[in-house]
């Protein structure tokens, strides 16, 4: 890509930016995006960045799949938009449909569409106390499940997300999560876990367990197969429903349709959104159909769930994850992504370690190996190194220190070494450098 400078902003937007935009949104780069192609995202000077970012995990297909654009262009010209809960129209009934073959389990399953992520989180809560009578929701630490009232309820972090936003959603219990690097692997946190169920908590008020199989923004971790086996197992026991919240894991990021098949456990609720439209706002719930079933007729809705034109972009992205086969992609990707980060790993001390699920990898940076403290700044100072050398990247961790792969699963060769090329020189320019 081009020499990019990182300051793209030109005079009149950051003018309307300071005048117009509330401090609270921060951009992760101080760039004015014209357009997009495939893995190149191209700024108002016609500087190209290869995107890393994925905007933030939904390009999955990259950005205006042909196919995409095409289905999109053809249902605008047919109906935009009605509401589901005025009438149905094919796109949705077959989207749903599909997602409903897609989900993993023996069971009948059923789906309902919507908007975004944290209101698919929300209603897999609704759908949950429906079915089970109880208010309450038992979710992890590290976790993020959306910045509504609910959905910040569920999220652990304080900072950014929740400073200063309570009082949240009452009845929310939080377990360990299990973060290996970070002392807690899944024996600790499922006796933790079931030593709450036993000791500290009503557990005849709790409806469900509530967990993202691989951590978003808490530092893309993954949830090792024998805890999610092992959730499996203690939700039977104690009857409690097990919701996996898919919505940046999910639509083959880690080399599965859904994260959650690498352990084989089958939940009962699963959250779709982010790379499901391909760049429309589109969201789902899809679940065991008796657990579906259980809100009665006219509590589940949303006026804009389901839109028209995003259920025919989601339909060609399933078509395009199949066709051009980006599940087996992914998990290249992964062993690619996996190589070159244990690589640099072994030569910078700086990172102190590194996870990969298909092409959901993290880089986890400390200032020390034995301490582990976050190399929050170094983190910082690599994504802005990578920027101006015309390569967009996003981190994520409770330490702000996670650098986080997003790219989409279709990225020509080239752009994927390249970028990782200039990753690595940041990593190393970096990797002298102490917070």
């Amino acid at each position: 890509m081009a020499e990019a400078s990182g300051q793209s902003l030109s005079a009149e937007m950051a003018g309307i930016r300071q005048r117009s935009i509330p401090r609270g949104l921060m951009p992760a780069a101080a760039l004015v995006a014209e357009s997009a192609a495939g893995s190149v995202m191209f700024s108002q000077e016609g500087q190209g960045y290869i995107d890393f970012g994925g905007g933030i995990g939904v390009l999955n297909v990259g950005h205006g799949h042909e196919k995409v654009r095409a289905a999109a262009h053809l249902q605008i010209d047919k109906l935009i938009h009605i509401s589901a809960q005025v009438a149905l129209y094919e796109p949705y009934l077959r989207l749903v449909d599909r997602l409903c073959r897609l989900a993993p389990g023996p069971e009948p399953k059923k789906a309902i569409l919507f908007s975004t992520g944290a209101e698919a989180v929300e209603n897999t809560v609704k759908i949950s106390r429906a079915f089970s009578g109880r208010p309450g929701i038992v979710a992890f630490t590290q976790a993020f499940h959306g910045r509504t009232l609910m959905g910040m309820s569920l999220t652990d972090a304080i900072k950014p997300y929740k400073e200063g936003f309570g009082p949240f959603a009452p009845e929310i219990y939080r377990s360990p999560f299990p973060y290996e690097y970070r002392g807690w692997d899944s024996v600790r946190a499922l006796d933790a876990l079931e030593e709450s169920l036993r000791t500290s908590w009503p557990v005849d008020r709790i409806a469900a367990l509530l967990i993202e199989p691989v951590l978003g923004e808490g530092g893309f971790v993954p949830a090792p197969p024998e805890f999610l086996l092992g959730l499996r197992r203690i939700a039977d026991a104690y009857d409690l429903l097990l919701i996996a919240d898919e919505v940046q894991s999910g639509m083959g990021r880690t080399g599965r349709f859904f994260a959650i098949e690498h352990s084989g456990v089958a939940p009962d609720l699963i959250s779709v959104a982010k790379s499901l439209g391909g760049g429309f706002p589109i969201s789902a719930v899809v679940g065991r159909a008796e657990v579906m079933d259980a809100p009665s007729a006219g509590q589940l809705g949303s006026t804009f769930g389901g839109n028209p034109v995003a259920c025919a972009a989601a339909l060609a992205v399933l078509d395009v994850i199949e066709g051009e086969g980006l599940l087996a992609r992914a998990s290249l990707l992964g062993s690619i992504l996996e190589e070159r980060m244990e690589e640099w790993q072994r030569r910078y001390p700086l990172i102190g370690d590194v996870r990969v699920l298909g092409a959901m990898a993290g880089l986890e940076l400390v200032q020390d190996r034995e301490t582990k403290t976050p190399a929050d700044r170094a983190t910082q100072q690599v994504i802005d190194g990578c920027r101006d050398h015309g390569v967009l990247l996003l981190r994520a961790g409770p330490g702000h220190n996670v650098i986080r792969t997003l790219m989409p699963l279709n990225i020509p060769e080239d752009l994927l070494l390249q970028g990782l090329d200039t990753l690595e020189q940041e990593l190393a320019r970096a990797s002298g450098s102490s917070d």
